[in-house]
């Protein structure tokens, strides 16, 4: 059982816990974290999920992601779920998100990592993952269009694009 720590709208904790799988409480948010990694080649790292998920079977998704469970930050969220789903071991402590979507239950961290991973050498979490791969935007647009990426908002994959190589504000040469 994964219990989860609630906010106010504000962002403050609330001392209260929700258990995976039931409503988020009305007026309580939780927190969830996408780790997006870039390449050199400047694709992205997208995961497809497995066949038995309850959301989103066989779908290809961004690199990670997951709920944030109670007593995590959500960097200490964040590198949990990149180590579980695809056996990658970074820290994080001193990153903050590149941005933050609100969704309807809660805060959505985005991180951002440019990261030359061998796609081979990754270790994908069986319950969660099936294969793995570098993709440009151009075929996730197409995977999208074919229904075979989760349907995140055309302009979420165009700011992760966008985004991928700035970093503290400044952009990287």
């Amino acid at each position: 059982m994964e219990l989860f720590d609630l906010f106010d709208r504000d962002r403050k904790p609330m001392g209260e816990l929700m258990e995976r799988g039931t409503p988020v409480p009305k007026d309580r948010f939780r927190q969830v974290v996408h780790i997006v990694i870039f390449n050199k080649e400047g694709k992205m790292l997208i995961q497809q999920r497995q066949s038995f998920k309850k959301l989103w079977p066989n779908k290809w998704d961004i690199s990670v992601g997951g709920s944030v469970i109670s007593g995590e930050k959500s960097y200490q969220g964040a590198e949990r779920e990149l180590f579980e789903e695809i056996g990658v071991k970074y820290d994080l402590s001193n990153t903050r998100p590149s941005f933050t979507a609100n969704f309807e239950g809660g805060f959505d961290d985005f991180y951002i990592l440019n990261l030359d991973l061998d796609i081979d050498s990754l270790i994908l979490q069986e319950e969660e993952v099936q294969n793995a791969k570098w993709a440009d935007y151009d075929e996730i647009k197409k995977l999208k269009q074919n229904d075979e990426f989760i349907d995140y908002h055309n302009g979420v994959i165009e700011l992760l694009f966008s985004l991928k190589n700035i970093k503290y504000g400044f952009i990287n040469d």
